[in-house]
C-alpha cells in the first residue's frame, strides 16, 4: 500500500493518552464524548437545524430564508438573512451587559499597556467608520490594512465590517512589492497603515513600504496613517491623512449596516504553489456563526476569561481567533505587538503572569524555540492562571506537545491541537477540552458540521492508520466562497483533485480510535524507494531525541531510492553539533520509524528559514540541499541571514 494512488506510509505510533482533567470537564460547555458524538452526528444529519440554532444565538436584522443552499462547489449560508459582524462583536455584547468589560487588553513591545472596554471599542469603531465614509469609502469598497499589532488594527477591521467595506489585511512583515500585488488584485483604493511598528526593539518602516508600493500603482486614492512610533514620515498632500485627524471630528454614532449574509467580509491573501497570491474570499453570516461557535467550544470560553492568541492579525488565525470569533463571545482578548523573545526569552510567560491569562493559543514553532532555550524561562514565572492551552499553524510533534503539557500547563491544562487553513475560516479538527481524550501530536476529531475523511486519489476511504488525502465531504459555514478573480483556480485547486469533496492539500491518517494525524502537505511528501513518507512524521522522530529542539526534512534526488531525506536540525541549548551527533540522530530515526526513514543528509543550523508566522519554508531548504544556494522568492522570509549561514554549512 505504498504507491501514489493507495496511500502514504505511516510509521509513527503514539501510545500516550490524556483524558480531560475532571475539574475542567465538570465546568465545560461540552462535558464528555457522548455529548460530543450526539451533537456531531446531529450536525451532519441535520445541518440546517444545528447551524440555525447556533446562528440564533447571535443578532440578525432579518432572519434567513434558508440555512444552506449547496450546489457544489458553491455554498450560500443563511441566504436572505441580514446581519453585521461588528454589531455582534460590540453592540450585542453591550446589550448583554458587557459594555464595561475589557474587550482588548493590549501590550506594546516597549511595555505600554492599554485596556479598552467593549464600550470603548464600540466608540472608536463608530468614529473610524464615519471617518472612512468621509474619505469616500462606500459599501463594497475594499480597504487594505497594513498595520502593526495595535488595537487600531482590530478597530479598523470592525469599522470596515460595520459599513460593509471588505478589508484586506496585509501582514506587517511583507514587502512593498507584496503590497502592490495585493492592492492590484483586490482593486483596493483605500489603505490604512502606521508610521511604524516595533519588532525586536527596532522600528518596522510601514509607511515607507506603503509609499514605495503606492509609487508602483495609481490605484490608491487615500492613505490613513496611525501615529504609533512617533517618527517623522512624509505625508503626500491630497492622499495621506493622519488617523487622529480622521476621527477628531467624526461622530461616535454609526449604526451598523444590515448586510446580506453572503456579503464579502474580507479578502485574505495566502501564498500558492505558483507564487501568485490567492485572495481567499470570506463572507459575513456563515463565517460569523462558525468562528463564534468554534471559539466558544474549542477554547471553552467563559465570561471572565483572559484569552491570548499570539498570532498576528495579518494571518487568518488573527482574523478568526483574535478578533471576530473571540469578541462575538464577549470575552477579553489580549493582543501583544512584538516578538516572543524581546527583550528576553521569558516575555510570553511574563505577560501570562502579569495579565493572568487563562486561555493561551500559540504555534508549535514558537514552542520548539522555547524548548531549545530550556525550562528556566517559564519556570521563573507563575503560570497558575492558565486553564487551557492550544496550538495552531502546523502539526505539533509529540515531544513539543509533552513539553507544553508539562512545563507550561503543569500537567493540569487540556491542550487543543487545532487543524485548519485560511480557506476554512475556522478550526475543522480539534479536541473539545472537556470531552476529548487527547493524544500528543493528534488534532483528534472533527468539529461540529465537519465530515472529514482520509481517501486515496479515487476518493475511496482509507483503512485505519493508512495515510492518504485529507478531505471534507460536506459544506460548513466558515468555508471560503472562492479565490478572488480566479474561478478556474478555485475549482481546480480545491474541488478537482478528488472529485466531489473539498481537498485540503494535506496528507493525514486516522487511527483506530478515529483520531486524525496530520502528516504534512501533499507537496511535501517524500517518496523513498517507492514509499511515500510524510515530512511531519520524520520531523517528529527527530524532535523526539532529547537533544533536538526543531527539525525540518525535505526530499532530495537519489540514484537508487528516487528520493532521499535531507534533515535540517536545530539542537537544544547545551548540545553541540558533531559527526557523532549526526550518526546518533540517524540511528534514532531508524529505531523510531525504521531504516527507510533514516536521513541521507543531516545539517545542523541555529535556526530554520521561516515566515514571520512561523511556517518553515521547505522549498528554500530543498534549494539549499540540492543546489547549495537559494534563487527562489524570499519575500516572506523573516531572517535573511539564516540562508547565508545554511548555504555555507558542510554537507557531509
Amino acid at each position: 500500500m505504498n504507491d501514489a494512488s493507495s496511500g502514504i506510509s505511516s510509521m509513527m505510533k503514539e501510545l500516550r493518552v490524556f483524558p480531560p482533567p475532571p475539574e475542567f470537564a465538570r465546568q465545560a460547555h461540552i462535558r464528555g464524548m457522548d455529548q460530543y458524538k450526539a451533537l456531531h452526528a446531529r450536525s451532519l444529519k441535520d445541518p440546517e437545524g444545528f447551524w440555525g440554532e447556533a446562528a440564533a444565538e447571535l443578532h440578525w436584522f432579518r432572519k434567513w430564508d434558508r440555512v444552506l443552499d449547496w450546489k457544489l462547489p458553491d455554498s450560500k449560508w443563511f441566504a436572505g438573512g441580514k446581519t453585521n459582524l461588528a454589531y455582534n462583536c460590540l453592540d450585542l455584547q453591550i446589550q448583554r451587559g458587557r459594555g464595561d468589560h475589557t474587550a482588548i487588553l493590549w501590550e506594546g513591545e516597549p511595555g505600554e499597556v492599554r485596556r479598552l472596554t467593549y464600550r470603548d471599542v464600540h466608540r472608536e469603531v463608530c468614529r473610524f467608520a464615519n471617518g472612512l465614509r468621509q474619505l469616500g469609502v462606500r459599501q463594497g469598497d475594499k480597504v487594505t490594512l497594513y498595520m502593526p499589532m495595535v488595537p487600531e488594527l482590530a478597530i479598523a477591521m470592525l469599522a470596515c465590517a460595520r459599513i460593509g467595506a471588505p478589508h484586506s489585511v496585509i501582514f506587517g512583515g511583507f514587502s512593498a512589492q507584496a503590497i502592490v500585488d495585493r492592492v492590484i488584485d483586490a482593486e483596493s483604493h483605500y489603505m490604512v497603515t502606521a508610521d511604524g511598528g516595533y519588532r525586536r526593539g527596532s522600528v518596522v518602516p510601514l509607511k515607507a513600504n506603503v509609499d514605495e508600493a503606492c509609487a508602483k500603482t495609481n490605484l490608491v486614492k487615500k492613505v490613513v496613517v496611525l501615529k504609533r512610533v512617533g517618527q517623522d514620515v512624509p505625508m503626500k498632500s491630497g492622499r495621506d491623512v493622519w488617523w487622529h485627524d480622521v476621527v477628531e471630528s467624526a461622530s461616535a454614532d454609526c449604526p451598523a449596516e444590515p448586510l446580506d449574509a453572503e456579503h464579502m467580509l474580507y479578502l485574505l491573501y495566502t501564498s500558492g504553489s505558483t507564487g501568485k497570491p490567492k485572495g481567499i474570499h470570506h463572507t459575513t453570516g456563515g463565517y460569523m456563526v462558525y468562528t463564534y461557535l468554534s471559539a466558544k467550544y474549542i477554547f471553552d470560553l467563559k465570561p471572565d476569561d483572559v484569552y491570548w492568541c499570539t498570532a498576528d492579525i495579518g494571518w487568518v488565525t488573527g482574523h478568526s481567533y483574535v478578533v471576530y470569533g473571540i469578541l462575538c463571545n464577549g470575552v477579553t482578548c489580549l493582543m501583544y505587538e512584538g516578538a516572543p523573545n524581546h527583550p528576553a526569552w521569558d516575555r510570553f510567560w511574563d505577560i501570562i503572569q502579569r495579565h493572568k491569562v487563562t486561555k493561551f493559543y500559540t504555534a508549535p514553532t514558537a514552542l520548539r524555540a522555547f524548548m531549545r532555550q530550556g525550562d528556566e524561562h517559564p519556570n521563573k514565572h507563575n503560570l497558575s492562571s492558565l486553564k487551557l492551552l492550544g496550538t495552531v499553524g502546523e502539526p505539533i510533534n509529540p515531544e513539543a506537545w509533552m513539553w507544553y503539557h508539562r512545563v507550561i500547563g503543569k500537567e493540569r491544562c487540556p491542550i487543543v491541537d487545532t487543524w485548519w487553513q485560511t480557506e476554512t475560516g475556522g478550526a475543522l479538527i480539534s479536541p473539545l477540552p472537556g470531552a476529548t481524550t487527547t493524544k500528543p501530536g493528534s488534532a483528534t476529531m472533527p468539529f461540529f458540521g465537519i465530515d472529514a475523511d482520509i481517501v486515496d486519489k479515487n476518493g475511496t476511504s482509507q483503512a485505519a492508520n493508512v495515510g492518504g488525502f485529507l478531505v471534507i465531504r460536506k459544506p460548513w459555514p466558515g468555508m471560503l466562497r472562492g479565490i478572488y478573480g480566479d474561478r478556474e483556480r478555485f475549482e481546480r485547486q480545491y474541488w478537482s483533485e478528488v472529485p466531489g469533496v473539498y481537498f485540503a492539500g494535506d496528507s493525514a491518517r486516522r487511527d483506530e480510535d478515529g483520531c486524525f494525524w496530520i502528516m504534512g502537505r501533499i507537496d511535501d511528501v517524500i517518496k523513498v524507494a517507492g514509499h511515500r513518507l510524510g515530512t511531519a512524521e520524520v520531523e517528529s522522530a527527530l524532535v523526539s531525541h532529547p537533544k533536538v529542539a526543531e527539525a525540518a526534512v525535505v526530499g532530495i534526488p537519489h540514484d537508487l531510492k528516487g528520493q532521499a531525506i535531507a534533515a535540517f536540525v536545530t539542537l537544544r541549548v547545551g548540545a553541540a553539533p558533531s559527526d557523532a551527533m549526526k550518526k546518533e540522530l540517524t540511528e534514532h530515526v531508524g529505531r523510531t520509524m525504521g531504516a527507510l526513514a533514516k536521513p541521507e543528509q543531516i545539517r545542523f543550523t541555529d535556526a530554520l528559514p521561516k515566515t514571520r508566522s512561523g511556517k518553515i519554508m521547505r522549498r528554500l531548504l530543498v534549494e539549499i540541499a540540492t543546489k547549495g544556494e537559494v534563487k527562489g522568492d524570499t519575500t516572506t522570509l523573516e531572517d535573511f541571514s539564516i540562508l547565508s549561514k545554511l548555504a555555507t554549512k558542510d554537507e557531509e
